[in-house]
């Protein structure tokens, strides 16, 4: 079993217990258990549908008999009055299994639609959108899987896939040359074949790790465009470029003209609205 899988699977698992726990006894009571519907997934707003091969799982764990009709693939344009799927089988799975994968699909959607609207504003360039590791707690791998379906680039998903000096490590670590050399010592120690990125907050430590060398990646932290401009001249294609800190969609293209490779976005996972869309009886 994958990492991907594993970590879905243990999410759908704590979903059902917070939300079922004991038992749905509203379902439970009024609903008799030989009881067969269909259900239909309903969209309500414009946007980019995500999260149906989720919501497949769902559904799947739940009850096996349960069966998904898909009329809308994870990635397409939505709009209200569109039905992305029918779901057939016991009235009380459809009933238990609601509101578990409208939360799933509403959050996904949403930033799948986020995404697609940074995504489209750097068109024409040659730099991806990123995203961060400001996620829900427990979700990170949905809201990527989202972000990658809005057509974003995933970074790192989390501490232990690459290695990223920001500013709190080279300052803890007594500078630059420390800690990129610390790092690539690590590395050897450990066996690992980690990418190592960097955060420089100046020229001047810009010019650190260019003389020194050793990474993959560096990441330019609250530079204004005319800074990073300057800083991809500097960097002349040795090394992979990513903008950070206080970037808005308004300045995004701003940013990409510069010539930078990747601009990492924490908006689009650490604060969207999620797509209304609701799971009605037909």
């Amino acid at each position: 079993m994958n990492k991907e899988k594993e970590l879905i699977d243990k999410l759908i698992d704590l979903a059902f217990a917070e939300d079922i726990g004991d038992g749905d006894h509203t379902t439970l009571s009024c609903i008799p258990a030989t009881a067969m519907g269909k259900s239909k997934l309903l969209i309500k707003e414009a946007g980019v549908l995500a999260g149906i091969e989720v919501a497949k799982e769902i559904f799947n764990r739940f009850d096996p008999t349960m069966k998904v009709e898909v009329f809308i693939n994870d990635g397409t344009e939505v709009k209200p009055g569109d039905v992305a799927m029918v779901v057939e089988g016991k009235v009380q799975s459809l009933l238990q299994t609601e509101r578990l994968m409208l939360n799933v699909m509403q959050r996904m959607s949403g930033i799948a639609t986020m995404t697609r609207k940074y995504a489209k504003r750097l068109e024409g360039t040659n730099t991806r959108v990123l995203d961060t590791r400001k996620t829900t707690p427990g979700m990170r791998i949905l809201e990527k899987m989202a972000v990658k379906i809005g057509g974003g680039v995933n970074h790192r998903i989390g501490l232990f896939d690459m290695i990223l000096l920001k500013d709190n490590h080279v300052d803890f670590a007594g500078g630059i040359d420390k800690a990129i050399t610390r790092a690539k010592e690590y590395c050897k120690e450990k066996g690992k074949d980690l990418k190592i990125e960097i955060e420089v907050r100046s020229f001047d430590e810009l010019q650190q790790v260019l003389d020194l060398g050793g990474v993959d990646r560096i990441m330019f932290d609250n530079f204004t465009p005319e800074m990073t401009k300057k800083a991809v001249e500097m960097v002349a294609g040795k090394y992979e470029t990513e903008s950070s800190g206080g970037i808005t969609f308004d300045t995004l293209r701003d940013y990409a003209e510069c010539g930078v490779d990747f601009i990492s976005v924490g908006a689009l996972t650490h604060s969207v609205k999620g797509l209304d869309m609701s799971f009605k009886a037909c």
